[in-house]
């Protein structure tokens, strides 16, 4: 069972691998959107490690509608909406239970990633942040470390994709050739969810 330190511990890896990770980010970001998107999640989860500093929700849905509530709040662009929405859905889901199993975990992630899907419109192939999320939480049934690798294939193969949603889209061919930011970072809340579950040695 995991509790609301375990969901807090994943919020802080990700802010953390956010901070690491932000000049790629932004770098893949340049060349098919308005190259941003690395400063704009650094940012987003700058302010998430601090409200979770500044409060400690006894439940995990808690957690995640907090840190959902703050990225919507300070990210600019659509990564705020899409993310906040991630997680806020995922959150209520979760509900008011102070300890939740990982199969519930996996059904609130689905929950989640279908309000994403709803919200920008947009299905697998696209080129956006649901080829990675897709995979990764359906790999989640096998282990958390699977899942992470699902996302970050999911991430690596929108390479070849022409983008048809978000602002890509309006490059047409032009946005064949380049990963996908939004991918990327989903694969990086991913791998950090599965280092929080199961810490590499």
């Amino acid at each position: 069972m995991r509790d609301a330190d375990f969901f807090r511990r994943w919020m802080m890896a990700a802010a953390a691998v956010v901070e690491r990770e932000a000049d790629r980010l932004t770098e893949l970001d340049s060349p098919i959107g308005d190259a941003d998107h690395g400063s704009n999640l650094r940012r987003g989860f700058t302010a998430v490690r601090a409200a979770l500093e500044a409060e400690t929700p006894a439940a995990p849905g808690a957690v995640l509608q907090l840190a959902g509530r703050t990225l919507i709040s300070t990210v600019g662009g659509a990564s705020g909406p899409l993310y906040g929405t991630l997680l806020r859905r995922t959150g209520k889901e979760l509900g008011e239970a102070t300890e939740v199993s990982d199969g519930e975990l996996r059904a609130a992630l689905y929950a989640g990633v279908g309000a994403v899907a709803q919200l920008g419109g947009a299905a697998p192939g696209d080129k956006t942040m649901l080829d990675a999320l897709v995979p990764g939480v359906a790999a989640l049934s096998t282990s958390y470390r699977a899942a992470a690798d699902a996302a970050e294939n999911g991430a690596e193969a929108t390479v070849p994709m022409q983008a048809r949603k978000g602002r890509a889209s309006y490059l047409g061919e032009r946005s064949i050739g380049h990963q996908d930011p939004g991918a990327t970072s989903s694969a990086l809340l991913l791998g950090a969810l599965a280092d929080t579950a199961d810490p590499v040695s």
